[in-house]
């Protein structure tokens, strides 16, 4: 070759080099939706080591990777914004049923959290482990999660601290009032854990012991928390025959304490009370445009899960699980028991009466290995069975297995699933476990939310109904939680953030999970990346491990 054609070549070379940076990925041709609600546009995204260092129009750059994403979204990575992945995570990091759906951040902390733990409660955890079974090697919140870490995990993680965590470290299990050293520890503790880099405080006000809190206990708690500019998020006290009420409790938990608040998964519990949605909306909007800064997140799907603890009244549980078990196996608590099950009541929410037939309640989750071919029937089915009532059967259950029962409710209207969807400031959780279909998850069932939460909303309701466009369901996906949680660099497709981007296709994204046949992995995400590392690959799972514990804004080194 003439040596001036060399020099040609070479100074071609070079100035593509200085104009086209190396970068480990470029994903080109794609439809950009950046997580800020903006319209999109056809560009590319270019990622280099945990960063985002280009989003913009079609850019030609040297990357080791090429991912043409023709005809497809690129956005950034879904914030799950309760997560029940606190064990699942710890017997498969892969965190498979919530990567295939692009979520890239597990939120935990509703009510309970894996820290800070006390040895009362470390035995306890252990003593009510089910087929996941792991040693407690941490005592506060955020050695757990640096523990996840450590371990390897695919998604992201973070934590409120739960209120009944604290609780209990405090007080145990019992129906009172803190005293004011039990007060100054709950406190203490609070302070800990923000400064660990929690998000805020969870708390789950339907349950025992959570359900003992007075709401100027929860407020002195909130107090600290919002020092450090975190949030309080709440299973309300009620989301039923009281669900007003127990919105003006939040609102002045939030307006007294000075705390930004968030309400659980947003639902109205029974036929009776769909009607409050109105209602409700309208004491948000009212609280929001007085300067409180409340915001919500839900599931989509018309049914809850929890245990059959929601079907018994708290009083029964006072002490916890053994207690509780003790006291119904007394003939005069039980018939107790049986005849406050079967009524209607405000005093507490009582789940069994609010889904109106015990048809309506699935179990999915037993402990005993002797009772899971129950797993999937109805508990009418049980009932029949047994040659019990539903309400006897639930009880017996419940000493039989030695737990809570895991259970499916049927409670909520389809009409207000679609319209809290549209609330502006409405964002998404699981309220699940985040799994394999594989293993040890199939000793038990779930919800099929936990496989089909958020490919849901963008199939079912975003492209097929057409209930939100695409553009604003991935902001409340994405850049909305984000800034709720007052995460720094995450949420938004832009140059500088940690690169946790999706790319999934429109057309084909759906949920296949059903309430029969619930462990079925969605469709349509291809490709995932977290902190820059290629978690899904062509719809498959690297087995890559790229998540990091994401520390709320009070976070000290």
């Amino acid at each position: 070759m003439p040596q001036n054609l060399i020099l040609i070549w070479l100074f071609v070379f070079i100035t593509a080099c200085s104009k086209s940076p190396n970068v480990d990925f470029v994903i080109k041709n794609g439809f950009i939706y950046d997580g800020t609600g903006a319209v999109p546009y056809m560009g590319s995204v270019a990622i280099n080591k945990d960063k985002i260092v280009y989003v913009g129009p079609p850019k030609s750059f040297i990357a080791n990777q090429t991912i043409d994403a023709t005809d497809k979204i690129i956005s950034p990575g879904f914030i799950n914004m309760l997560s029940w992945g606190v064990e699942t995570l710890i017997e498969d990091g892969k965190s498979e049923s919530d990567i295939r759906q692009g979520v890239t951040l597990e939120v935990f902390g509703e009510g309970m959290s894996w820290g800070p733990v006390n040895e009362e409660l470390k035995t306890y955890m252990k003593k009510n482990q089910g087929d996941i079974q792991y040693e407690i090697a941490w005592n506060t919140l955020g050695e757990y999660l640096q523990f996840l870490e450590n371990k390897g995990v695919s998604t992201n993680i973070a934590s409120f601290i739960g209120a009944t965590t604290l609780r209990v470290n405090a007080i145990g299990f019992e129906d009172r009032k803190p005293n004011a050293d039990e007060m100054e520890l709950m406190k203490k503790l609070v302070h800990q854990g923000m400064k660990e880099g929690a998000m805020g405080i969870g708390s789950s006000l339907i349950y025992a012991p959570a359900f003992y809190s007075s709401t100027e206990e929860l407020i002195q708690i909130c107090k600290v928390a919002a020092k450090y500019d975190g949030m309080y998020i709440s299973h309300m006290r009620s989301e039923g025959n009281k669900i007003l009420e127990s919105v003006d409790e939040l609102l002045e938990i939030a307006n007294q304490a000075g705390i930004r608040a968030e309400i659980y998964h947003l639902k109205q519990s029974g036929k009776k009370n769909w009607g409050k949605l109105d209602a409700v909306i309208r004491k948000i909007d009212s609280a929001r445009a007085k300067g409180l800064k409340i915001t919500a997140d839900m599931y989509t799907y018309t049914a809850g899960a929890t245990g059959l603890d929601a079907s018994m009244p708290p009083w029964v549980q006072e002490g916890g699980l053994d207690k509780w078990i003790e006291r119904l196996k007394n003939p005069k608590i039980r018939n107790k028991v049986v005849k406050e099950m079967q009524t209607d009541t405000n005093n507490w929410e009582n789940l069994m009466h609010a889904a109106e037939s015990s048809d309506k309640l699935i179990l999915v989750g037993f402990k005993n290995d002797s009772l899971k071919y129950f797993t999937g029937k109805t508990l009418t089915e049980v009932a029949k069975i047994k040659g019990k009532s539903p309400e006897e059967t639930a009880i017996d259950l419940v000493i039989q297995d030695g737990s809570r029962v895991g259970t499916v409710y049927f409670l909520m209207d389809e009409l207000n699933v679609k319209r809290q969807i549209q609330l502006p400031y409405m964002s998404f959780g699981s309220d699940a476990g985040s799994m394999a279909t594989e293993g040890v998850f199939l000793k038990s069932s779930t919800h099929p939310r936990a496989f089909g939460n958020f490919a849901r909303l963008l199939g079912k309701y975003v492209r097929d109904e057409k209930i939100i466009p695409l553009e604003e369901a991935i902001y409340k996906l994405s850049g909305l939680p984000a800034r709720n949680l007052k995460i720094k660099q995450r949420g938004l497709l832009k140059k500088g953030y940690f690169a946790d981007v999706v790319v999934f296709d429109a057309d084909s994204i759906n949920d296949h999970a059903t309430f029969e046949n619930p462990m079925q992995y969605s469709s349509g995400v291809e490709q995932v990346w977290v902190n820059g590392t290629h978690v899904l690959k062509n719809g498959k799972h690297t087995g890559a491990y790229g998540g990091r514990f994401v520390k709320g804004p009070g976070y000290e080194k």
